[in-house]
């Protein structure tokens, strides 16, 4: 828009220009011809009309004149003229004056003479060219900026045309899930932009590698644990079985809990680290049926309900989910592992699943001393337990829940139990 201006401002000084110079010429020449005519008689001045020899006086419809004496009176010519003061210095004066409601660019000439100083001033009558300069100015323009709008135009829809394949590479990433690594195809994409996706690519690859790395080291870790620990156990149950450790019986059982407490955390902690959104870039979600999740589950600590004296039952109705059945399986077990911990002999614990508002859920219920509301948050902190909680915990439960719930997108709700008692906690999934 500024060089659109800039251009049509050069543009009307052009036009104006050669017309200027050409008038201030003419006015230079009409006013010598003035001087060449004029005469001086008995002190008097006047304009002798005859051409002996002189040049022809201007045409009075092109240029207007008037002769003045020092004093400003008129000597010859046309009244309407104005008085133009000039210095002793200045010998000739260019300015626009308005003679008969015009703007008419004037020229007055000092001449020195026997009868004294003479001023000559000079009008081009002559129609102005500003008016028609100022009408190319306004076209000019005017047609620079319909050229500017309709560049405009077209350089916003051909860097719409250009962007759609971006367009396309930001709308095929955006719509991946975070667990999608898989490469982006670069014939897709116009080669001003394929650098970008390679170095994508090779950042996808670098990170399913450092992936099957963490999923390598869970997944050792979990053996190096778990078999010297289950080995540990089995061998303090054959010591306990012995006649001979009957002395110290009580002293075994500590550290038997203990054991068990160490593989509890233990497996807790391989969850949590199965749980990562990281550490689950790569998994495979399968069609997994929530009610045979729940039935495993309250199946594999059925024995440890009735030794508590708890009843443990289960309310579901069949519904399925995409899912890894592992980490449903962490997720419901950590849910019923604290229910279990905090009712006392004589509660029960309920394990369901089936759809809320036509959304999936597994929920579990228990009649132990609950949770209070200001505490609902903090219990999803890692290894945070409430004050006065009894046994031994991590504090991990909440936390593993909380983070498979995250990774389906589920949303995890703690709330009172029935009439108000114990605690029910419900995953919702989307």
């Amino acid at each position: 828009m500024l060089l659109a201006l800039c251009g049509a401002l050069v543009h009307y000084f052009n036009s104006i220009a050669p017309g200027v110079i050409d008038s201030d010429r003419r006015l230079k020449e009409a006013a010598n011809a003035l001087m060449a005519h004029v005469v001086i008689k008995d002190g008097q001045v006047a304009i002798d009309a005859s051409t002996d020899g002189k040049p022809s006086l201007p045409a009075p419809d092109s240029i207007k004149y008037a002769l003045r004496d020092s004093q400003g009176r008129l000597l010859a010519g046309d009244p309407q003229m104005p008085v133009v003061a000039m210095n002793s210095e200045t010998s000739q004066l260019l300015a626009m004056s308005q003679i008969d409601h015009r703007s008419l660019r004037t020229l007055t000439t000092r001449f020195d003479t026997r009868a004294g100083v003479i001023f000559i001033t000079v009008a081009d009558a002559r129609p102005a060219i500003e008016p028609a300069a100022r009408f190319g100015f306004m076209s000019t323009l005017l047609w620079d900026f319909v050229q500017l709008d309709v560049t405009l135009v077209l350089v916003w829809v051909g860097i719409q045309l250009g962007l759609r394949p971006v367009k396309r590479l930001r709308d095929e990433i955006a719509d991946r899930s975070p667990l999608d690594l898989r490469p982006i195809v670069e014939s897709s994409v116009p080669r001003e932009i394929a650098p970008v996706v390679v170095t994508l690519n090779r950042l996808f690859t670098m990170l399913r590698t450092a992936v099957q790395s963490q999923q390598q080291f869970i997944a050792n870790t979990a053996h190096q644990l778990r078999t010297p620990i289950t080995g540990m156990q089995a061998q303090l149950d054959l010591v306990i079985a012995e006649p001979a450790a009957q002395p110290i019986r009580a002293r075994l059982l500590t550290l038997q809990e203990g054991i068990r407490q160490l593989a509890h955390s233990a497996n807790q902690l391989l969850s949590l680290a199965r749980a990562d959104p990281a550490a689950n870039i790569t998994a495979k979600n399968l069609s997994v049926d929530l009610n045979a999740i729940v039935g495993e589950v309250v199946a594999k600590l059925f024995d440890r309900a009735l030794r508590a004296n708890i009843d443990l039952g289960v309310e579901a109705t069949p519904v399925s989910i995409h899912a890894d059945p592992s980490l449903l399986d962490d997720l419901l077990s950590n849910l019923v592992d604290n229910a279990l911990k905090y009712t006392p002999a004589g509660g029960s614990v309920t394990a369901s699943a089936g759809l809320h508002n036509g959304k999936p859920f597994l929920a579990v219920e228990d009649t132990g001393p609950g949770i209070p509301e200001n505490e609902r948050q903090r219990v999803r902190q890692r290894f945070y337990r409430m004050p006065n909680s009894p046994g031994h915990g991590s504090g991990l439960g909440l936390a593993i829940v909380d983070e498979i719930a995250h990774l389906y997108g589920a949303s995890v709700i703690i709330e009172a139990g029935a009439k108000e008692a114990g605690t029910r906690v419900v995953v919702l999934f989307p």
